[in-house]
């Protein structure tokens, strides 16, 4: 989930930015400090989710809502006054946070998030078999099954399996929205299959490395070390 925080106050800002650190599936695209500011950043990273401060310098939170382009990220908005609930809803937000925000309430604004972004399972496509690769005058034909890991690489993802590592034109999130549950992120510019992981090891400084079939070590960052535990008993 890609979120935007939109605050004039960068202490606001950056007290939002480390309660969100804690979730493995929100991540930060960018920060505004104004309306104008924050219609460009829409514009230019298309976001999931705004925290959307109300009370700003020039054009107010309602304003920016009011001017979403469609399709619309979900709106949370974020103030330290209450009476601007009602006006919040008629823009049809998500969700209205009172500042200083909770780490509890900030996580059912993010469950009500990921509630709506989740498609209906008649809207979800199963995953692919295999990936078409463009690489200059060929095309590889990768299986998805012999998929050991993804690596990012500047715009690029590389697709690592035991014999070869080609490279997609894809975002790393965009990649695993295709591949589906068999794939866990373990660290912002990485993630595993979760059928090739043979073992977690944990390391000194709260970090660990995911080791594969055929001796690969992936690392896996504190922050998505419980959600690929996680995954890894389910798959069990």
């Amino acid at each position: 989930m890609r979120v935007l925080i939109v605050d004039d106050e960068p202490p606001a800002r950056e007290r939002l930015a480390r309660l969100l650190a804690a979730f493995a599936d929100v991540q930060l695209v960018g920060q505004a400090r104004d309306g104008e500011e924050a219609l460009a950043q829409v514009a230019a990273l298309a976001p999931d989710a705004l925290f959307l401060d109300v009370q700003m310098p020039g054009a107010s939170g309602l304003d920016v809502a009011a001017s979403l382009p469609e399709p619309a990220p979900a709106v949370v908005f974020v103030t330290a006054f209450d009476h601007y609930a009602l006006q919040a809803f008629d823009t049809a937000a998500l969700d209205y946070l009172l500042k200083p925000v909770e780490p509890e309430r900030l996580a059912r604004a993010i469950q009500r998030l990921r509630e709506r972004q989740a498609p209906a399972p008649s809207e979800r496509h199963p995953p692919p078999a295999q990936l078409l690769i463009p690489d200059r005058a060929r095309v590889h034909v990768l299986p998805v099954a012999e998929i050991l890991w993804l690596e990012t690489a500047d715009n690029y993802v590389v697709v690592h399996s035991a014999e070869r590592a080609p490279l997609m034109r894809r975002t790393l999130a965009g990649l695993l929205a295709d591949l589906g549950p068999g794939f866990v992120r373990t660290h912002r510019g990485a993630a595993v299959a979760l059928a090739h992981v043979q073992q977690v090891q944990a390391l000194g400084n709260g970090d660990s490395l995911v080791l594969l079939r055929g001796g690969t070590a992936v690392p896996c960052s504190r922050r998505h070390r419980a959600a690929l535990i996680q995954h890894l008993g389910l798959a069990g």
